[in-house]
């Protein structure tokens, strides 16, 4: 019984982080950037709806990848190195502080008003979110790997 739960929270864990891996390649190669061709005129009415949108795709995918990797934690399954379940959480602490210290404030900037710089941070600092959601991608299917022997 214990088997087939854990193995639930692992297939949630990693299709959340597989579709947070995804979003943010296509954010960090293709949203973001475009950003700059926005225009002043409209980027703030634009960023205001950006975060709210945006907030409605990624916040289902964080919050069950958070709740299944802390399960995994709590109750880690008999094929799984702790280290990997450590390395899991810690990815998401990375990338949670990184999201509110560093992207939201960014975002928040934006939405009263274009800065070039600003928007430029944004991208530079979202490469650290993208080499972290990649790296729980492997590490999550290395889980998975594991699991099926």
């Amino acid at each position: 019984m214990k088997t087939a739960r854990v193995d639930w929270i692992l297939l949630a864990n990693v299709a959340a982080t597989g579709v947070m891996t995804g979003l943010i390649w296509f954010v960090q190669v293709v949203h973001y950037p475009l950003f700059l061709l926005v225009g002043e005129q409209e980027f703030a009415n634009y960023e205001q709806q950006h975060r709210t949108l945006t907030t409605l795709v990624v916040g289902p995918p964080m919050l069950v990848e958070a709740v299944t990797a802390g399960l995994l934690l709590i109750d880690p399954p008999r094929y799984a190195k702790r280290w990997q379940l450590f390395a899991g959480v810690t990815l998401i602490a990375v990338l949670w502080a990184s999201t509110a210290l560093i992207q939201v404030p960014c975002h928040e900037s934006l939405s009263h008003q274009f800065d070039r710089a600003v928007a430029e941070r944004l991208v530079a600092s979202n490469w650290l979110r993208t080499v972290a959601w990649t790296l729980r991608s492997v590490l999550m299917l290395q889980l998975v790997r594991q699991r099926i022997g």
